[in-house]
């Protein structure tokens, strides 16, 4: 707003729609070549008495001004944010979709607040020549491009198995730090028969580094156990109502969390998008980066007796390891592993083509280590 025209020569004529014609004939001697003469109040009190019976009605003036104005931006706004609400929705998260401990609103302001810098496209993209094996969900993101380029039931509901790991260590990373020193409890050793270990007993005191290897290299379910406890300060609900509100707060709301190690929990689902939303998060601390493109790692700490002790580590992921080959001009990173009997062979990886750029490719649902891995390269097969 421009304060000349009102306080200049030209008030007569912004002031005659206000307060009728007369007034520029009552207001002339007062602004007019009388302002001179230095007794600009006995004037106005002669001219006007009306008006300036009292001093304060300029201020009141003014700020009825100001109370207009302010309406009329609070009305436009109110117009433009009904019209908003009425667009078109273009992100992958209908307004309908359940969100876990969000409002469909919030869940879906998020999601479009965040697709500026993410990939986002339709449930399944093909491009002709990709067939993947039946019963798999799969995508491939292009990174720089914020391009999908293969997508296969990529918004349906699936298992996360161990990928749920990128989960624990986004937010030990975020909250921990990594000198600290954790002692194992026999909470973290209660699983389940047959689970992946790194072989941790009561009493052992590791580093949250370490316990990062264990989780990230070898998928460790009494590593994820101890960095749960250790970041929800003690409690196992505390860390998984952490899981869930971090995961709304990267836009992935098709997923719902109950533990940190991804064993079987049919309330314990994601989505392959919501996979990429994770491992696109985490690649963002650089310690995950380090970590996840390690094939071999001894882990050290101390036991209960203060003794040091080492253990050995391979990879899960058979790229890192050597046990297979991607394509020509390909170069796998590292990701994370997964497997169970509900959720098939799973693997979400980092990787980049001959000119350096990054890729996420993920495929869920496989039913043998051989099919993962066949359908895994054909994906990268495309990123040159």
């Amino acid at each position: 707003m421009k304060l000349k025209p009102v306080f200049g020569k030209d008030l007569k004529n912004k002031i005659k729609p206000v307060f009728g014609k007369d007034l520029k004939n009552k207001m002339k001697p007062v602004f007019g070549k009388d302002l001179k003469d230095g007794k600009i109040v006995e004037r106005l009190k002669q001219k006007i008495p009306v008006l300036f019976s009292n001093r304060k009605i300029l201020l009141t003036t003014g700020l009825i001004g100001i109370m207009l104005v302010a309406a009329m931006i609070g009305l436009i706004t109110a117009l433009i944010l009904h019209h908003a609400e009425n667009l078109p929705l273009t992100q992958p998260y209908s307004n309908k979709a359940l969100v876990y401990q969000a409002s469909e609103d919030t869940a879906l302001a998020l999601t479009e607040a965040l697709s500026s810098n993410l990939c986002v496209g339709k449930d399944n993209t093909s491009t002709g020549d990709i067939v993947l094996k039946e019963g798999e969900s799969a995508a491939l993101f292009a990174l720089d491009d914020k391009n999908i380029i293969f997508a296969k039931n990529m918004y349906e509901k699936i298992y996360p198995a161990s990928i749920t790991k990128i989960m624990t260590a986004i937010l030990t990373l975020k909250y921990g730090n990594m000198d600290d020193i954790v002692t194992i409890m026999w909470r973290d050793l209660e699983l389940e028969s047959g689970s992946q270990v790194v072989g941790f007993r009561i009493g052992d005191r590791v580093s949250v580094r370490e316990l990062l290897h264990g989780l990230l290299i070898h998928s460790g379910n009494d590593a994820a156990m101890a960095l749960a406890r250790y970041v929800g300060g003690g409690s196992m609900n505390t860390f998984i109502q952490m899981m869930n509100d971090e995961l709304i707060q990267i836009g992935a709301t098709g997923s719902h969390f109950t533990n940190p190690t991804g064993l079987q929990d049919t309330d314990h689902y994601t989505t392959v998008y919501d996979i990429y939303l994770m491992l696109n998060e985490a690649i963002k601390y650089s310690d995950f980066v380090s970590i996840m493109q390690i094939a071999v790692y001894n882990v050290s700490y101390t036991d209960a007796s203060g003794a040091e002790r080492f253990v050995n580590l391979d990879s899960t992921d058979h790229y890192l390891t050597g046990e297979i080959k991607p394509p020509k001009d390909v170069v796998v990173l590292g990701g994370k592993t997964g497997t169970t009997s509900a959720a098939g062979h799973c693997l979400a990886i980092v990787s980049q083509n001959a000119f350096g750029q990054p890729y996420i490719s993920i495929v869920v649902g496989a039913q043998t280590t051989e099919d993962l891995y066949e359908d895994m390269n054909v994906l990268l097969s495309h990123i040159n």
